[in-house]
C-alpha cells in the first residue's frame, strides 16, 4: 500500500473505531450492513467484495496487522476489519514519578527546541 493510501485507510479506520465506540446505532449498522457503515466513514469496497467485521480480537490491537489484512482483501476479495468492542486502554495506577511529573511539571523541557528560545 502506498503511503497516501495507507494514510487514508488509517484515517478512515480510526473514524470507524471512534464511531463504533461512541455510537450504538453505528455498531448496529456495522454489524447489519457493514458495506454502508464503512462507506459512511470513507472505506469504499469493490462491488463483489465480502467484508468481515471481527469484534473479539483477543490480545492487543495491531494497526500494522490491520493494514496488512485490508491489503490482502484487495487480492482475495475478502476484507477483514477488526473493531474491538471497546477501546483498549491501560488502566494501571500512576507511579509516584508519574504523579510528580504531572503535579510539579516535568523539568526535561529544553528551550533550545522552542521557537522562543533565549539561551542561544
Amino acid at each position: 500500500m502506498e503511503p497516501r493510501e495507507r494514510s487514508a485507510f488509517v484515517s478512515a479506520y480510526t473514524k470507524v473505531l471512534t464511531a463504533a465506540w461512541s455510537n450504538d446505532d453505528y455498531v448496529t449498522q456495522l454489524e447489519g450492513n457493514p458495506r454502508a457503515a464503512l462507506a459512511e466513514q470513507g472505506l469504499e469496497l469493490p462491488a463483489n467484495a465480502t467484508v468481515r467485521i471481527i469484534r473479539d480480537i483477543g490480545g492487543d490491537p495491531d494497526l500494522e496487522a490491520q493494514v496488512a489484512l485490508w491489503e490482502t482483501g484487495r487480492t482475495t476479495g475478502v476484507y477483514e476489519l477488526r473493531v474491538p468492542s471497546s477501546p483498549q486502554i491501560e488502566d494501571r495506577e500512576l507511579s509516584e514519578a508519574d504523579l510528580e511529573a504531572v503535579a510539579g511539571g516535568d523539568n526535561t523541557y529544553c528551550c533550545c527546541c522552542s521557537p522562543c528560545c533565549c539561551c542561544t
